[in-house]
């Protein structure tokens, strides 16, 4: 991963290889692996990233990072309406959309899934999505909401709400009319 320069000021890593990592506290690379050893300690190929050791780590290494960080991800049923989200408490998100395996310009017939990290910044909401060049601003909280619908509309892909523990486990990321009648 190299760090992209960029006029926003906002922390953005160009992908390299299958490797995204997210947010601005990013684990390395070997941290990840790492996990996957954990959560696999004696297979002799992993299950928890791509088998040629690229990168591309599953939901279960994302999750055990973000605990190391204090945070949890939380599933969103996209069946609410992301305005049910109370986003004072959120530190961000975590999009999972299909994408194609490449080799070089040619395009194989198989699938795979990417992960890509959303976060406000000074009030501003970007996308952080590593096969950018540069962070993609979103927009205020009504640009999110109206994207957060667009990509939530896809059958395909899951959105994932990054929490501090403590909200998670009082459930504060969500509003309080919701929480109640999702209960």
């Amino acid at each position: 991963m190299a760090m992209n320069g960029n006029s926003t000021g906002v922390y953005h890593e160009k992908q390299v290889r299958v490797a995204s990592l997210i947010f601005i506290d990013s684990p390395s690379k070997s941290e990840l692996d790492e996990i996957c050893q954990a959560l696999s300690p004696h297979v002799w190929i992993n299950p928890h990233k791509s088998f040629l050791g690229l990168g591309n780590y599953d939901v279960n290494v994302i999750m055990a990072a973000l605990q190391r960080k204090g945070c949890e991800a939380v599933w969103f049923d996209k069946r609410k309406p992301p305005e049910c989200l109370e986003l004072s408490h959120i530190q961000g998100f975590i999009l999972n959309v299909p994408s194609d395996y490449r080799f070089g310009f040619v395009l194989l017939p198989l699938k795979k899934r990417h992960w890509i990290a959303i976060r406000q910044v000074s009030g501003v909401y970007y996308n952080l999505d590593s096969k950018l060049d540069s962070p993609h601003m979103i927009g205020q909280e009504n640009d999110l909401m109206a994207y957060l619908k667009e990509q939530l509309d896809s059958r395909d892909k899951e959105l994932f709400v990054v929490v501090n523990q403590d909200v998670e486990e009082k459930h504060l990321w969500e509003k309080e009319e919701t929480q109640t009648i999702s209960r």
